[in-house]
């Protein structure tokens, strides 16, 4: 499937298609406003959820974390455009204190949409890669409101009960993925690297590698003292889901080697392609929108290739 193909298709979703086209949505609607609940994580650390990328109707982006510190409040990821205001309500029903701090996981719009609602008046953070990914998206014609902080494999914000780590350890969803841990409460938000129990939607227009992406996982999941995590879309989940989730992407790696070199094509590998009953609660696409067995093959074939 080529990729202009998916793009296209994403934008007869309306706003759904601002995850990868950029293109601006209509509006948040009163359901996806709705759907953005406060749900307490630890002390001091909350998400402010919206739903899956299996609906249309109520899609309004990636979870949003938000943390507490003396300083003010960081915020991680902040939905599509239009959802500022909303982001904001829902801080305040949490504390008094303002936004001053946004991190972004990766360029996408579903989870940098709203950063322009701060015209640039907060500190917002990304990783290197992330941020020349972000240059090409309309929104941000105007440099001001681009990220003015980057780094390049570890940046920490913050000490002692405040503290972020800021990692990033390879290629995966796009090639400037970011793991926000929060040092102190041993949570990490890992946005899209781990949006849903279902294979993975890889962007290679942003850098995206299917065959890097269990690696990058793994590495995530070797980070100590970590013991929560919050995902790109579903709820909050533990490491070991996040270890789990690099085996199954591994798994599926593997699977398209195999396919390879047996000289079958992506589309017959595809509809080989089976849910090991080991992954309980998986499914092999969330929404054919999003990933599934062919898009990923037929990347993964690229890759293999070379």
């Amino acid at each position: 499937m080529k990729r202009m193909l998916v793009l296209g298709v994403l934008v007869s979703f309306g706003a759904l298609s601002i995850a990868v086209s950029g293109q601006a949505p209509p509006g948040p609607s009163k359901q996806s406003i709705d759907a953005m609940k406060v749900e307490k994580v630890k002390d001091n650390l909350y998400i402010i959820t919206g739903s899956g990328a299996d609906t249309t109707d109520t899609f309004s982006g990636g979870n949003v974390a938000v943390f507490v510190t003396d300083a003010g409040v960081t915020i991680v990821d902040s939905k599509l455009p239009g959802f500022g205001p909303t982001i904001v309500d829902r801080v305040k029903s949490v504390t008094n204190k303002p936004i001053t701090r946004i991190i972004n996981t990766h360029a996408h719009g579903d989870h940098t949409g709203s950063n322009p609602f701060w015209g640039g008046r907060v500190e917002t953070i990304v990783q290197e890669n992330t941020k020349a990914n972000m240059t090409r998206m309309p929104e941000y014609k105007d440099a001001k409101l681009l990220p003015g902080k980057t780094y390049t494999d570890k940046l920490t914000v913050g000490s002692g009960k405040d503290q972020i780590d800021l990692h990033y350890f390879g290629r995966g969803h796009t090639n400037g993925d970011t793991f926000v841990v929060f040092t102190a409460l041993r949570t990490m938000h890992v946005g899209d690297m781990f949006a849903w129990k279902a294979l993975p939607f890889i962007d290679p227009d942003n850098g995206g590698s299917v065959v890097e992406h269990p690696k990058t996982l793994a590495r995530a999941g070797a980070v100590r003292n970590v013991d929560t995590i919050i995902n790109g879309h579903i709820p909050v989940g533990t490491i070991k889901d996040l270890q789990e989730y690099a085996g199954f992407t591994a798994d599926f790696v593997a699977f398209a080697e195999q396919s390879l070199k047996a000289g079958k094509s992506a589309e017959q590998a595809a509809k080989e392609y089976k849910v090991d009953p080991k992954y309980k609660g998986y499914t092999a696409s969330v929404n054919p929108m999003f990933g599934g067995p062919l898009p990923n093959l037929e990347i993964a074939y690229k890759e293999l290739k070379k």
